[in-house]
């Protein structure tokens, strides 16, 4: 097919062969045709590696995310730990402390110490001149020190408290056992001395005799008390004695009460000091109602004078 322009009356026509100018475009598109798929060929391969390049970026960010999600949640576990130890810690110092007041007081106690001179149930007394911020920070001497280590050294002061009141107590007990059993005083609350230690004439022969003991008489029925806390070794009748107690000390001390009208105590009965023990009465070698009193140190017999007026401790 063949096209003919026409550009006016008295120009020359134009014929264009519509085969050779297809032939031609084909030429042409052959020849452009690799260069375009070439191309396209490179865009997509650039399009490829770039979405490829977003993807591994994506799935590292992804990674990044996930593993800082990790580190918080162990964060946020390691702290939920530690407060939770913390708290423990805390409530084992305030039982501690309750304790500590209530053995405080007993110490107290023990001591005879004035009234309001340690009152464990009131805060400790604190004071001096108000101390201006340095740089907003009133604690800054402690900034460097996290709150576990605070905790330690407050658990270690409370421990040294501990022992510290702890030994206070054992030392006062041990003082207030040898108070207890310190042999002192008379084994009788009403009546007098009516025989001493020592050679006298003997009441029943008529013959000088070696008498071990001193005798108080008294009403009969009386109280006869222990001169020092103790423990019971002897209740019972033995011969020349009638009905007759003996108590050990401790530290080679006995003392023997001799002659009562009934026993109130019995072998390995614990006695304080002042505790009636037996009334007086006049059974076994006796002319009447009395007590015979002895005090014996490491099994020899001593004159209890030395200790029936013996100051107290």
């Amino acid at each position: 097919m063949k096209l003919i322009f026409l550009p006016g009356p008295a120009a020359e026509s134009t014929t264009l062969d519509s085969a050779k100018f297809a032939h031609k475009a084909i030429c042409l598109m052959a020849l452009l045709l690799p260069f375009m798929a070439g191309a396209g060929l490179v865009w997509l391969l650039s399009v490829s590696e770039r979405s490829e390049l977003g993807q591994q970026m994506l799935s590292q960010w992804r990674a990044q995310l996930s593993q800082q999600e990790s580190l918080v949640n162990q964060a946020q576990t390691q702290i939920i730990d530690e407060l939770s130890g913390i708290t423990l810690q805390v409530a084992e110092l305030e039982a501690r402390i309750i304790r500590l007041d209530a053995l405080g007081e007993q110490i107290a106690t023990k001591a005879q110490l004035d009234d309001g001179e340690f009152d464990f149930s009131l805060r400790p007394a604190l004071g001096g001149p108000k101390v201006e911020a340095v740089n907003g920070d009133l604690i800054a001497i402690n900034n460097d020190l996290p709150l576990t280590k605070l905790l330690a050294e407050l658990n270690a002061h409370v421990e040294k408290s501990e022992q510290e009141l702890t030994l206070l107590d054992k030392q006062l007990a041990a003082k207030e056992l040898r108070l207890e059993a310190f042999v002192a005083g008379k084994p009788i609350k009403k009546g007098w001395m009516s025989s001493s230690y020592g050679h006298r004439i003997d009441p029943f022969s008529g013959h000088k005799a070696w008498h071990d003991g001193v005798d108080f008489a008294g009403a009969e029925g009386s109280d006869v008390i222990a001169v020092a806390g103790g423990i019971v070794t002897d209740a019972s009748s033995r011969s020349g004695y009638g009905k007759m107690v003996e108590l050990n000390h401790g530290n080679g001390y006995v003392t023997r009460y001799a002659h009562n009208h009934s026993l109130t105590v019995k072998v390995g009965d614990i006695v304080e000091k002042g505790q009636v023990i037996a009334l007086m009465g006049s059974s076994g070698r006796s002319t009447g109602p009395h007590v015979h009193f002895e005090v014996l140190r490491n099994g020899k017999s001593v004159n209890p004078e030395r200790y029936i007026y013996r100051a107290s401790l």
